[in-house]
């Protein structure tokens, strides 16, 4: 990271510089994540007919598409403004915006959910209990998160992600860890499902999705 660049900026940064080839890439993954569409469908369900839900972290957009596709008013935040015009162009008629979860730019208890599929995994747990408090900030009463991670303990750091330059790390967590912050931010745990990697689909590690509410 440059010595004068915030965390936030240097993960914006790398993500602006691969955001058309991780469009590429992963736009149409969901269609082999059989049970992370089953997760999605069971939150749109539950967030139904109670307001907007925003899919933080939403790169391309696939997953505000499937919520969409599902029933739910979901828009997408992303850090990095190139994802966003990534999303913007893959997603006609669906609406997304800049924004960051460490200083989420949205009024308290405007949200009925938040989906985060791997949204975390560039922020060291030291930053966890903030962007969860934030989470918890914008969600109404009884909002549902749905929040999806790698299950681990180690961090790489890469210069070279998508065959283009880059300077970030990538954080693993172990489930009772985020747990335990997702409490302390005031959130009540609902249900943990892990998983498996799918073969030949994504990056081989196991998978965490937490639902939590603010209580």
């Amino acid at each position: 990271m440059n010595q004068n660049q915030t965390p936030s900026q240097a993960i914006r940064a790398s993500y602006d510089s691969v955001a058309d080839e991780y469009a590429r890439r992963i736009f149409d993954e969901l269609k082999n994540k059989p049970l992370d569409r089953e997760l999605l469908d069971r939150f749109a369900a539950a967030t139904a007919g109670q307001g907007a839900v925003c899919d933080m972290g939403c790169g391309p957009g696939h997953v505000a598409r499937h919520l969409h596709d599902a029933g739910a008013q979901a828009f997408g935040l992303d850090l990095s403004d190139a994802m966003v015009e990534q999303a913007r162009r893959l997603n006609p008629g669906l609406t997304f915006r800049q924004g960051d979860m460490m200083a989420l730019d949205l009024e308290d208890g405007s949200l009925a959910g938040i989906a985060a599929f791997y949204a975390i995994v560039n922020w060291p747990e030291a930053s966890l209990l903030t962007v969860f408090r934030e989470m918890h900030r914008v969600l109404q009463a009884g909002g549902l998160l749905l929040l999806g991670f790698h299950i681990g303990d180690e961090v790489l750091h890469r210069t070279d992600f998508l065959d283009r330059p880059v300077d970030m790390d990538f954080y693993f967590f172990q489930p009772s860890a985020i747990c335990g912050l997702l409490e302390q931010a005031g959130f009540a745990i609902k249900e943990v499902v892990e998983r498996e990697p799918y073969p030949e689909v994504e990056h081989p590690t196991r998978r965490a999705y937490v639902f939590a509410r603010k209580a």
